[in-house]
């Protein structure tokens, strides 16, 4: 028996759900408490998901989320939009063509075996 795709078992989200869902995640991982800042990056969001709901390619795709990260750029300060590139749980964050390092969880001490 072959095994289903845990992705296509979820229940689809609606473009406003997603948006809010990432939205949420942003500005908590960046501690923005500004309801105006809110707003405008859950339009942005949701404009993306509007988007994605199309069905794209993945070229479409690659260029969808280069657009958020454009968009997100000018939106945070660049203080907050370097720990939203930087920000572990949430890879890959970088733009296509940047060098995609994981660093490691934690340093490795002379002590352990490599």
């Amino acid at each position: 028996m072959w095994a289903q795709d845990p992705v296509s078992e979820r229940p689809q989200r609606t473009p406003e759900e997603e948006a809010l869902t990432q939205t949420t995640r942003l500005v908590r991982e960046l501690n923005i408490t500004d309801s105006v800042r809110f707003d405008t990056i859950y339009r942005m969001h949701l404009k993306y998901a509007r988007i994605r709901q199309k069905g794209l390619s993945r070229a479409e795709n690659m260029s969808r989320l280069q657009s958020i990260y454009d968009e997100l750029r000018l939106l945070l300060t660049p203080e907050e939009f370097e720990r939203f590139m930087n920000h572990p749980a949430e890879l890959p964050r970088r733009p296509h063509g940047a060098a995609n390092v994981k660093a490691p969880s934690r340093p490795i001490t002379p002590s352990e075996p490599q």
